[in-house]
């Protein structure tokens, strides 16, 4: 069974940092676009980064740029997010996903496999 599990979430101050770490048990993961997304209470999901089966290419929410990077090691089967520069509206749930065969891509509907999430909290 495919499955992806998130761990790293956690409780910090603005302005801190953390890393976010997904690991997967895909035999092809290095085959697969992986994106995270994130929600918050009330909010619909949302695209926060993406990164391509070699890691040559990535894509960033405006709201995230410059402040987190999306990387992965396929040698490990594991994707990262680390966050730095945390603000109260980084609060949200965040999700790895994986887009297994489909084009390099921010949409949230190719992304088919997921994980269930960590949680980020951010005090002001």
């Amino acid at each position: 069974q495919v499955q992806l599990v998130e761990s790293g979430g956690g409780l910090v101050q603005a302005g801190g940092s953390l890393r976010l770490s997904c690991a997967a048990s895909l035999r092809t993961f290095s085959s697969w676009t992986m994106g995270w997304f994130r929600q918050a209470p009330g909010k619909a999901r949302e695209f926060v980064a993406c990164i391509s089966d070699g890691g040559d290419f990535t894509s960033y929410a405006d709201s995230v740029k410059g402040r987190f990077t999306i990387s992965r090691d396929n040698a490990k089967n594991t994707v990262y997010l680390q966050m730095n520069s945390l603000k109260p509206e980084d609060t949200a749930v965040y999700y790895c996903a994986a887009n297994a065969g489909g084009p390099f891509s921010r949409r949230l509907n190719l992304y088919t496999i997921w994980g269930q999430g960590t949680q980020v909290t951010v005090s002001s």
